[in-house]
Parts: structure tokens; C-alpha cells; sequence
């Protein structure tokens, strides 16, 4: 199917599946410029992770800290200012205890070949990850083990009833069905009520009211990959495939579409204190919804794909992507 193999293989239309991990990943002179997939906060400082296990920190400049991986990392998350996780190819889990300078396993399979695309903690203790094909971990205990689950309510009905009598009939092909029916999870999200917003591939925009442990479909009309997630004031977007970008109230019952002037994958966005907000894509294509919104198109970098986007303490705006990380300030010099 042609999204799955967009997301999968691409990881979001970027590049082909990486290699199975090395044991470390190499500290690169140019890993600045390297492709990186996903930034987010530790504190104070900005982290960006990426191809080859790659992790930078922002402190007065960018630099790369080892990691015991060579597995590409596709999203980053940190509880606290000491307390993190990466995920990524091979079914990776990192863990960072002291604010992204060090990293340790916590889970890796490469013989699962499923790539984790993103990970969330609402406690010290309890967090989830999640990724291709249904892909969904859980630990209750920081992530000292980690329990798979097989959410089956997000299956579409003709597959439930395929997957019950594939279960008596012949468990071993029900085992390998089970693993590929579900879309892809790409992203998960808290809202503002400490419900998980859900997407994924298909149009999935789900919601869960007991911390991910069972979750509903929202009445979103759209079949599409949804990439990305964010809530912004009252409102909540989700962000896909081929410039397709909604919102709706935090009821999820009223999803309108946006009216973008490009017609680029959306991979990342950012909302701003003043009610505007950032959204970032392939083809390299940053555009920016005024408070009022009204959506311009910022810059566009040629031969280029956006992946993510976030804020420092200073106010500055930085992006990643398939050419490293870059600043807006980089590009107003231009």
C-alpha cells in the first residue's frame, strides 16, 4: 500500500529502512548536517536525534554525545530536564538519565525490523512507545521492561473477524497476520485533559481516556496518513499527507480542514503563546498560520524534507530535517 510503504520504508518519505544497529553509534565531525529526524526539550537545552543513533545537544552550540546504537531515531522525549528516551529502527529504546549527555538500551529487536516512531511518559514510571504496524509497548517502571500490546479495537471490523478465525484455525499464521494488519502509530500526544490523542496511518485519530490502555477511533473523516500531532490553545491539529492539516476543538467531534497553499506532506508543527503556529514539510516548506488564521508560506528549501520543529529558551525557532538542524534566524540571513 502505497502510504504504508511512504511512512515505513521512508520514515516519513525521508530515506530507504536503516541497516540493523551497530553496537556504537560513531561521533561524525558533520552529524550537524546529517539527517535528523525529530527535536525536542531536555530541560533547558534542545535535543536532536537521527540516522546512525545520532544525538546532538544544544547548549551554547551544537554537539554530538555518544549512543550505544547505530539504529536511526526517529523521535525524542523528555519527562523532566534528566529524564529522556529516544526511539527508533530496530524496535530501539534509549534511555538517558542526566539530560541527554549519556544513553543506555532499554529495549532493542532487530529481528522484529519494526522502527518505534514515538514515545511518551505521563509519569517517571509510566510511558508508552509506539510505532509501525500497531506497534505499542508499555513499561510501568521506567522503562526497566518493557510488555507489547495488540491493540485489536483498532483494527477495522472485516480484519477482527479475519484475525477470529485465523485464531482457531491456524495460530501460527494468526500470529504473523496479527503483526501487519494494523496501521502504522505515528504519533502520541497528552491533552490538555491527560487524554492520548493517537494517529497513524488510514486516517487514524484515536483517543484514549485510560492512559492508552484501550483507545476510539474520533469522528475524523479523512483516510489519509495523519504524520503528526499538537495541541494549540483550544484547539487540537493533526498533520499529514500531501497538505492535509486538521483541527478541531479539544471535543474532537468538529475537525475542519485548513487551507494550505502548498500541497507538501506536513511532518512537524509548533504552536506559539500568541496563537500562531509554525507547521514544517517535505520539499522544505515552512509556513506559519497567523492568530487570526490566515496561512503564509514562509520559505521553501529546495531539495529538502522537514521533519520537525521546536523553540529554545531564547525564543529561537529550529528545524531538522534530511540536512541537519537549522535555525529561521538561518534563513531570514539568507
Amino acid at each position: 500500500m502505497s502510504f504504508r510503504i511512504l511512512f515505513t520504508c521512508l520514515s516519513l518519505g525521508l530515506i530507504t529502512a536503516a541497516a540493523h544497529a551497530e553496537p556504537l553509534s560513531q561521533l561524525q565531525p558533520l552529524s550537524r548536517a546529517s539527517l535528523l529526524l525529530d527535536i525536542g526539550h531536555a530541560g533547558k537545552h534542545l535535543i536532536a536525534v537521527g540516522e546512525r543513533g545520532h544525538v546532538l545537544i544544544k547548549q551554547q552550540d551544537w554537539q554530538q554525545v555518544a549512543t550505544p546504537t547505530n539504529a536511526q531515531l526517529t523521535k525524542v522525549f523528555f519527562f523532566n530536564d534528566k529524564l529522556g528516551w529516544a526511539v527508533g529502527h530496530d524496535a530501539t529504546i534509549l534511555h538517558s538519565s542526566d539530560g541527554g549527555l549519556s544513553w543506555q538500551v532499554q529495549y532493542q529487536d532487530p529481528k522484529r525490523e519494526k522502527p518505534f516512531f514515538d514515545v511518551f511518559f505521563s509519569t517517571e514510571q509510566e510511558g508508552v512507545a509506539i510505532g509501525a504496524y500497531g506497534l505499542f509497548f508499555r513499561t510501568h517502571d521506567g522503562g526497566a521492561s518493557w510488555q507489547e500490546e495488540f491493540h485489536q479495537e483498532l483494527l477495522f471490523e472485516e480484519d477482527v473477524s479475519y484475525l477470529n478465525e485465523l485464531k482457531d484455525s491456524d495460530p501460527e499464521a494468526y500470529l504473523i497476520e496479527r503483526g501487519s494488519l494494523l496501521p502504522h502509530f505515528n504519533r502520541i500526544i497528552p491533552l490538555p485533559d491527560n487524554r492520548l490523542l493517537l494517529v497513524g496511518e488510514l486516517g487514524l485519530v484515536a483517543v484514549s481516556s485510560d492512559n492508552g490502555v484501550t483507545f476510539n477511533r474520533t469522528e475524523f473523516d479523512y483516510d489519509g496518513s495523519m504524520f503528526s500531532a499538537l495541541v494549540g490553545g483550544d484547539k487540537v491539529y493533526v498533520l499529514g499527507l500531501r497538505g492535509h492539516v486538521f483541527s478541531a476543538s479539544l471535543s474532537l467531534h468538529d475537525w475542519q480542514e485548513l487551507q494550505l497553499p502548498v500541497e507538501s506532506s506536513i511532518n512537524g508543527g509548533l504552536a506559539n503563546d500568541d496563537g500562531s503556529l509554525y507547521l514544517v514539510g517535505n520539499a522544505g516548506v515552512i509556513l506559519r498560520q497567523d492568530p487570526h488564521g490566515d496561512i503564509a508560506l514562509l520559505a521553501r528549501r529546495q531539495g529538502e524534507n522537514i521533519v520537525a520543529i521546536d523553540k529554545d529558551d531564547a525564543g529561537t525557532v529550529w528545524m531538522v530535517g534530511t540536512k541537519g538542524v537549522f535555525s529561521l534566524d538561518d534563513i531570514a540571513k539568507k
